[in-house]
């Protein structure tokens, strides 16, 4: 039918994942520990690297922007999710459903490209150590960084907008990009064809890039005596899984045509992307890393002997 003859749809209703008001609790308790954890954790990530001149290197300052980038996936998702998890009516007006969405490509473009940049950087380390200063040195890093979020930008420039006509529910619960185009009412072809060409571009050459750093970074590994093995995989590990955790669900959710979408699928895969990556990235940083493990005790015994003194002042004036 065209368009003109039916009535355009200025506003969704975002569907969520369920009607039962005990469910819905419940996920809003679930959510709400998740954001907490996620914003705490990242929060203290960046804290660290901020404040410890110790973490002061490239990696670091990769992982730093890394967990502002979570910071802005959860924080521009999450909120919304837990009003409409308390509220009966779940309406989204197009320009916040534009909004949400393009502030999501955006960090996730980004984030693509800055996973490929952290491999390059494990790769210069551990195969091209002798040459670690230049290449990697403080004006060319940032220099990368600024290439990064240039191009995070690019697919925001090839979306050409489409008529939404009702019914206007989404079956998610966001204004997930997929999700939103099965409500257009006039030809989606342009705007699937680019989201083939942008998951090409921003997901599957990364993943390779980064396979093919790690895959040289293996064979130079295996050269090194079993001594230094260890510790070598261990700088790592933590980058593998973080990538392994992203690229893999991402590629299964896009990396397909969009006409055999399924919202419901679809619906607990960005679940992953958008809460549960973000939460778990600082955690894996974290517990499987010397450095930041060790900055941490010494901002906690720092902060508990300012608390101790700050008591023992207290007991004086009383």
């Amino acid at each position: 039918m065209n368009p003109r003859n039916r009535t355009l749809a200025t506003e969704f209703v975002l569907l969520g994942f369920a009607k039962d008001l005990k469910t819905n609790v419940v996920l809003f308790v679930v959510f709400l520990v998740l954001y907490l954890v996620s914003i705490n954790a990242n929060g203290l990530i960046l804290c660290l690297i901020l404040i410890n001149t110790n973490l002061h290197v490239p990696m670091y300052f990769f992982l730093c922007i890394l967990s502002f980038l979570d910071l802005g996936v959860t924080s521009t998702t999450i909120p919304r999710l837990l009003v409409d998890l308390i509220s009966g009516q779940r309406i989204i007006s197009l320009a916040a459903c534009s909004a949400q969405f393009y502030i999501l490509v955006l960090i996730s473009a980004t984030e693509c490209l800055l996973l490929a940049l952290m491999a390059y950087d494990r790769y210069v380390a551990i195969c091209r150590p002798l040459h670690y200063p230049v290449l990697m040195r403080w004006s060319k890093c940032y220099w990368m960084t600024g290439v990064v979020g240039m191009l995070g930008v690019a697919p925001l420039m090839f979306g050409r907008s489409v008529p939404f006509c009702y019914p206007n529910q989404i079956h998610h619960f966001m204004c997930e990009g997929l999700a939103v185009l099965q409500l257009a009412c006039g030809d989606t072809r342009y705007n699937e064809i680019m989201i083939l060409i942008i998951c090409f571009t921003f997901l599957l050459l990364p993943f390779l890039f980064i396979i093919a750093s790690y895959i040289r970074i293996l064979f130079s590994v295996l050269k090194v005596k079993s001594a230094g093995r260890a510790k070598t995989f261990s700088t790592c590990s933590t980058h593998v899984m973080v990538v392994t955790l992203y690229y893999g669900i991402a590629i299964v959710m896009y990396f397909r045509p969009p006409s055999k979408f399924s919202a419901n699928y679809g619906k607990y895969f960005s679940l992953f992307s958008v809460v549960i990556c973000p939460t778990l990235n600082p955690l894996i940083y974290s517990l499987n890393n010397k450095d930041v493990k060790e900055a941490q005790r010494k901002v906690f015994y720092k902060f508990n002997l300012h608390f101790q003194h700050f008591k023992s002042f207290k007991k004086l004036k009383i």
